[in-house]
């Protein structure tokens, strides 16, 4: 069987070249690849160029060496089937759907503790959208919302949508989503949110209703647009906090920090799935955040996120759609034949 992999090569391009993948050693599996998500932030910064160049591509994913310049191979949500077993991992484990945070390519090897078995259930499609749930999980994780909060969310892609379906079983006053895209919006209130609304019209939504306290409790800013914080910290209370899980790359946007951000004490913090919150890892570890997000995948809705599933061997569609078309999709998902 000849083997492929994705290179992100140049900005704006991207190739499938052959690759080797050979035999597994004594302790790994080979895994076929089913499908693999692309992810509409990250990847598409890769691919505009528009990431620090001596950045590792992700000191916590061992399948993902280097750094972020020109040519890598990057990815890292494949689900597929298991076909093969070195002499020393246990039978069972061929034909078993499992999950590896590896890049897109048509079959891989790994350890049995490098990846995660998917439930029976789901589908290798679904089973790709684990790394968004686990994300989305550390994020409201970090978020800690509290009974009777108003939240607002800025930002309707997978992840996006993802923290709005974890924070809808939540006794929140309020859930509000901030889009542009009518789609998204769409989704966003399918998905549990009270109210949407586009960043142009947020000024006229009413987040206090009969409190004597105005403003959010809770801002979750996941657009990618750095120029969201100053609309997050317009809309949020004294003493509120905002959680930034978006990552801007070399994005720079002027933020004004000199009005109410200083005298509203406002608290804004990082989310990075890559590690646990200090506050946690006491009792959290990665093990049991993937755990939580596992029992979680089958509520996400994978039909209605992807819009697209492309073949591997055109993968460069992939990539120019998400890049000019962002209205028309949400998550586009590659498959493997």
């Amino acid at each position: 069987m000849t083997d492929a992999a994705l290179y992100f090569t140049a900005p704006e391009t991207v190739e499938v070249r052959e690759a080797t993948v050979g035999p597994p050693a004594d302790d790994e599996l080979l895994v076929e690849t089913r499908a693999s998500a692309i992810s509409a932030g990250t990847e598409l910064l890769v691919y505009r160029d528009q990431t620090p160049a001596d950045l590792p591509a992700d000191e916590a994913l061992d399948a993902l060496d280097g750094d972020l310049s020109y040519p890598l191979r990057y990815g890292y949500a494949a689900s597929g089937v298991v076909r093969e077993v070195g002499a020393e991992v246990d039978s069972e484990w061929v034909v078993r759907s499992v999950f590896a945070f590896v890049p897109h390519q048509t079959r891989f090897r790994a350890t049995p503790d490098s990846v995660v078995a998917l439930p029976p259930e789901t589908t290798p499609a679904a089973g790709s959208l684990l790394p968004s749930v686990e994300t989305a999980t550390n994020i409201v994780l970090d978020a800690a919302p509290r009974l009777g909060e108003r939240v607002v969310v800025f930002g309707a892609g997978v992840i996006g949508l993802c923290v709005v379906r974890l924070l809808a079983d939540f006794p929140l006053e309020s859930l509000v989503v901030v889009d542009p895209i009518e789609r998204r919006r769409t989704l966003a209130a399918a998905l549990g949110a009270d109210r949407t609304t586009t960043p142009a019209e947020l000024g006229a939504v009413d987040l206090a209703g009969d409190s004597a306290v105005g403003g959010a409790d809770l801002a979750v800013e996941l657009s990618g647009q750095p120029s969201a914080l100053d609309d997050a910290i317009g809309v949020v209370g004294y003493d509120a906090r905002i959680v930034v899980g978006s990552w801007y790359g070399t994005k720079r946007e002027p933020i004004d920090l000199g009005g109410r951000f200083h005298r509203d004490r406002i608290d804004i913090v990082s989310s990075q799935v890559s590690t646990i919150s200090p506050e946690l890892r006491g009792r959290w570890d990665r093990d049991r955040r993937m755990e939580a997000a596992l029992d979680r995948i089958d509520a996400i809705p994978a039909a209605e996120l992807i819009t697209h599933r492309i073949p591997f061997e055109r993968a460069p569609e992939a990539y120019e759609l998400l890049d000019s078309e962002p209205d028309a999709a949400v998550q586009v998902i590659l498959e493997y034949s």
